[in-house]
């Protein structure tokens, strides 16, 4: 019999998302709800399993961890791509990769969510009033604003088209857009640095890789208007954190809306979670029943398929 982990499964809800009965009697599941973040950690707490189910980046599984690992055989991750497990150091090793599907939509509506808290002030003011106070903070509308669009891809486009919607103007800047894709979803291709000058919303919406690493440095932040509003729904080190803690400390943009960071899970003690003008939630971007039941429904189907093949 086959060992099978689950890991950071966070809100305890893997075994409740799909029917797992298809492994009864071929493998052992053991599931975790804690995250490890040392490497040592990480392999000690791995070195029994025959099969890794990793929730997106959650824990990632570099070189380092997978040459420490003579068991493992099967990677199943969740998500069509996992930027976070070596995959040359798995090939190597003989150990296959398995991937879910997902769904862009879940993550649009969490941009949406975001953009309207922090313009409306909802989390402060439900904060206020459960305190016993009444209104305290004025809002901010978004019709005739600026939304400026970091990325149009699958889901930056669809943020594009509901920003029109809200009667917003939309520009949108990144390498490689063209003006006639801008034009599809109602954005105008701009400038990176009319972007940043121009946007009372900036929303970023790009993979990370070595080309979009802190491609949001202090220079791009400090060019937005003291009236703007950054939001980050894709990945934290898009952004030079240092320097984004520093322009919301002396309140030269007037807030962020942020569900990603550099490490995750957020430490206690980052300023994330203190400043005042900070909206954050903990990476829930992705985080929906629909896109769940997707995950380990697939996730199932995946180390199925794989033992069927072992047979």
């Amino acid at each position: 019999m086959i060992r099978i982990a689950i890991l950071d499964d966070y809100q305890n809800a893997a075994l409740e998302m799909a029917d797992w009965s298809p492994l009864a009697g071929r493998a052992a599941i053991t599931v975790f709800n804690d995250h490890l973040s040392h490497i040592d950690a990480v392999v000690d707490r791995l070195l029994p399993f025959d099969v890794v189910c990793v929730m997106r980046e959650r824990t990632p599984l570099p070189r380092a961890v997978i040459e420490r690992l003579p068991r493992l055989k099967l990677i199943a991750s969740t998500g069509s791509r996992n930027a976070s497990i070596d995959l040359e150091a798995a090939t190597e090793r003989g150990i296959v990769i398995a991937h879910t599907g997902y769904d862009k939509y879940p993550t649009i509506e969490m941009t949406w969510a975001l953009i309207l808290a922090s313009a409306r002030q909802v989390a402060s003011e439900n904060a206020n009033l459960r305190a016993g106070g009444w209104q305290r903070a004025v809002g901010d509308g978004l019709r005739g604003k600026t939304l400026g669009v970091l990325g149009l891809g699958n889901i930056g486009l669809e943020v594009a088209r509901i920003g029109g919607a809200f009667g917003m103007e939309v520009i949108a800047w990144s390498q490689n857009l063209t003006a006639e894709k801008a034009q599809t979803c109602g954005a105008r291709l701009v400038s990176k640095a009319e972007l940043f000058r121009n946007a009372d919303i900036l929303t970023i919406h790009l993979v990370l890789s070595d080309r979009t690493r802190a491609l949001v440095g202090a220079a791009e932040l400090q060019a937005m208007k003291p009236s703007a509003r950054l939001i980050n729904t894709s990945r934290g080190p898009i952004v030079d954190e240092p320097a984004l803690i520093e322009v919301l400390r002396e309140r030269r943009i007037a807030a962020a809306a942020l569900d990603v960071f550099d490490i995750e899970p957020l430490p206690v003690d980052h300023p994330f979670r203190s400043l005042e003008n900070v909206l954050s939630t903990p990476h829930i971007g992705y985080v929906t029943r629909d896109l769940y039941r997707t995950f380990y429904g697939d996730t199932v189907k995946n180390i199925t398929r794989w033992l069927d093949a072992q047979a």
